[in-house]
């Protein structure tokens, strides 16, 4: 299977921003702590701890950090206690929009979000307007030299739908999400380097946009992803390439 990942490009884009705002880790730390506290600080017991874990130690993020945030989730530490909120509407163009936020104060978080889609023509909307077009999914990226014929044959058998292999030779694993932790133990028992792995949203159709069309969404996409109380934004848009060289 060969191809490109169109999410690819929004993920580097916000990796950068997220890493010149030094926000990354605070953004971790805070998945760490909620999944600590809602399911238990025992990675092995608990899925969403698991992945919030991979995900920090993938940006090298310490274990100290690591574990600190989740004895602050546990109640084993002193801490500010984070509550999960989805907040859904439209950009420009009628493109979908799914803002995922953790944060300690809602009316000042759904004020900033709500702020950010007026100033940027948008509008939010309505708990499922648009979270029904999303779909959850484990992205695994493996590591340099990586044979798609041989991750092949160690994922599918643990839930792996879709591997891809792009341009510049990277192997992609797609996984519907409760198949995440499978495909990942299959890998690591099969001693196959995972270079990056996350679960994320992906639309189930996409809106191809013009250039200009595609600077408007970016800009409230840009916008949302700006306020601290945001983990991640998820639109159903397919944007340009033109759109990411001049952002």
């Amino acid at each position: 299977m060969a191809g490109h990942s169109k999410w690819a490009n929004i993920k580097h884009r916000k990796a950068a921003q997220d890493a010149k705002r030094g926000k990354l880790f605070t953004k971790h730390i805070r998945e760490i702590t909620v999944a600590a506290r809602e399911g238990g600080g025992d990675v092995d017991a608990n899925a969403a701890l698991r992945i919030a874990v991979d995900k920090a130690l993938g940006v090298n993020m310490t274990r100290d950090t690591v574990e600190r945030a989740i004895k602050r989730g546990t109640g084993d530490l002193d801490g500010v206690s984070y509550e999960d909120m989805d907040y859904e509407g439209y950009a420009p163009c009628g493109i979908a929009i799914l803002v995922e936020c953790s944060s300690d104060n809602k009316n000042r978080t759904v004020a900033e979000v709500r702020h950010a889609f007026s100033k940027y023509n948008g509008n939010l909307g309505t708990s499922g307007s648009v979270a029904y077009m999303f779909d959850s999914l484990g992205v695994i990226v493996m590591a340099e030299g990586a044979d798609e014929e041989a991750v092949m044959d160690v994922v599918l058998d643990a839930g792996a739908e879709d591997i891809v292999t792009h341009e510049d030779g990277t192997v992609e694993i797609n996984c519907p999400s409760n198949c995440y932790l499978p495909v990942m133990a299959a890998l690591e028992a099969a001693d196959m380097a995972v270079e990056s792995s996350e679960v994320t949203k992906r639309a189930e159709n996409e809106i191809e946009l013009s250039h200009d069309d595609g600077v408007k969404v970016l800009r409230l996409v840009d916008a949302l992803e700006d306020l601290d109380d945001v983990v991640d934004v998820y639109t159903n848009a397919d944007f340009p390439e033109s759109v990411y060289e001049d952002s």
